[in-house]
């Protein structure tokens, strides 16, 4: 029988999980659980892990040869719902769920090519009508009821705004939070059905053997999908900035998504200022005072329209 290789947890890994016991547990753990799932599902270890902001992957080979990545992440609301996810979407667009345990978050998924992510792409235009694409195929999905749904996020987002815009310090932020809030609060009643990745920008989609590229990393929500377009306004913002013609770029990428998912304008650059004063508030609960320059951009850029 040969030796297994040694699992070996990428320090900025460890240190991501660090900030509390119960991660601090987990990281502790993962070696045990990576040796437990690797018998469970009889695979054998094909390379060096690889990591994420909050997961690692271990490329691995499965009985018959086929390639694939073990995947491990600490079990979250967010982890449950990517399972719930990957199984609805049943690999359409997106990377394939071969097996998955609940009760840990393990997923054991098709490999794709983690050197090759949609950013590789030179041509702006082509890059986000790939994605376009992709977005296009996992809205047309209907969420299951058990995800979280856009109206309660909303109306939790409403809530924060008085502290929020008292937090800010510049006046002109003050009234952006103010207006992006106004109309969440006229959205909110219709936060729509579709089942949204919440986070498809150009690095999470991967090129792939069943199909030349395929979303990864999913965070599924009920929602209107004009929810789920700023990751891909967003894609590349330093190349963006630096062009000098960011409110252009994103009036352009804008346009393709809305044109490639069928979206009425109006209602998609709402929901994306609503993406905006969810960020925005994030900031602010982490100790911002200003608005991030790039949301501010967007958001002129698609009411702009």
């Amino acid at each position: 029988m040969s030796t297994p290789i040694p699992l070996h947890v990428p320090d900025e890994l460890a240190v991501s999980y660090g900030t509390t016991e119960a991660g601090r547990a987990w990281i502790a753990g993962l070696p045990a659980l990576a040796a437990e799932f690797l018998d469970r599902w009889q695979l054998k270890r094909d390379g060096e892990a690889g990591f994420g902001e909050a997961s690692l992957v271990l490329p691995v080979l499965r009985t018959d040869g086929t390639r694939a990545a073990l995947r491990f992440q600490q079990p979250r609301e967010e982890t449950t719902a990517a399972l719930i996810g990957l199984r609805t979407w049943n690999g359409d667009g997106i990377v394939r769920l071969i097996e998955h345990d609940g009760a840990s978050g393990t997923m054991l998924l098709e490999r794709l090519d983690g050197s090759r992510t949609l950013a590789s792409v030179g041509d702006d235009d082509t890059a986000m009508t790939i994605l376009a694409g992709l977005l296009r195929r996992l809205v047309a999905v209907p969420a299951p009821k058990e995800l979280r749904g856009l109206g309660d996020i909303a109306a939790d987002m409403l809530e924060q705004v008085p502290a929020a815009v008292a937090a800010l310090a510049d006046p002109a932020d003050r009234q952006r939070l103010r207006t992006w809030a106004s109309v969440v609060a006229d959205l909110a009643g219709e936060p729509g059905d579709r089942m949204l990745h919440w986070d498809l920008h150009y690095d999470n989609v991967l090129a792939g053997d069943r199909e030349p590229w395929l979303a990864i990393d999913p965070e599924p929500l009920a929602g209107d999908p004009g929810f789920d377009l700023w990751p891909a306004l967003d894609s590349r913002w330093e190349e963006v900035a630096a062009t000098g013609e960011a409110h252009r770029v994103v009036r352009r990428r804008f346009d393709l998504l809305t044109d490639a998912l069928a979206l009425d304008r109006e209602r998609a650059a709402g929901w994306t200022l609503g993406r905006l004063l969810q960020n925005s508030l994030w900031d602010i609960e982490d100790g911002k005072t200003a608005l991030d320059a790039s949301q501010v951009v967007v958001g002129e850029a698609v009411v702009g329209r």
